[in-house]
């Protein structure tokens, strides 16, 4: 897809008629793998991880005992439905034709230390109560708003992937 800021909803359809085209033919095809890699290269209880922009330290939240020098993966999956979802929430605009003429999103959310901690198993693990917020600045109406916030809901892959269980292994190497 074209990286244009004057994407318009003919660029838009014209740069994935091909690709819906060949993934109506060949469902298989539209299986996109993603990848991410980490390591134990660093001291003390973090994780590197090697992203697009270079490594990123993932260690404990200062709620869990972190310092808060290390990226916290909290924060990391809510940077990624930000991003997921506001790719997601440009594309359905350029597709429906609304200008915005800018945006800021921000996500929220909490967890509550006692689960990860295992002090208390009633106590779920995970970020919670998670608040995605879209400001634009823009002259669409409140249908249009409310058609744009249920789209990016329902195609932000991140998103739907938070309701989606992830299966663990551990082998020994």
């Amino acid at each position: 897809m074209e990286s244009r800021t004057d994407m318009t909803a003919a660029d838009l359809r014209r740069t994935q008629a091909p690709l819906k085209e060949r993934y109506r033919e060949d469902p298989e095809a539209a299986r996109t793998p993603l990848h991410s890699h980490g390591d134990f290269r660093d001291p003390g209880l973090t994780t590197t991880v090697d992203t697009w922009a270079g490594p990123v330290r993932g260690g404990p939240h200062a709620a869990t005992g972190g310092d808060g020098s290390d990226a916290c993966s909290g924060d990391m999956l809510l940077d990624a439905l930000v991003a997921c979802a506001g790719v997601t929430l440009r594309s359905v605009a350029t597709a429906m034709g609304v200008t915005v003429r800018s945006a800021q999103l921000e996500a929220e959310g909490v967890f509550d230390a006692r689960g990860t901690l295992g002090i208390d198993r009633s106590v779920p693990v995970g970020v919670q109560d998670v608040v995605l917020t879209a400001r634009l600045d823009t002259d669409a109406d409140d249908t249009a708003l409310e058609r744009l916030a249920r789209s990016t809901e329902r195609y932000c892959v991140v998103s739907q992937s938070l309701n989606t269980d992830v299966t663990f292994v551990v082998e020994r190497v």
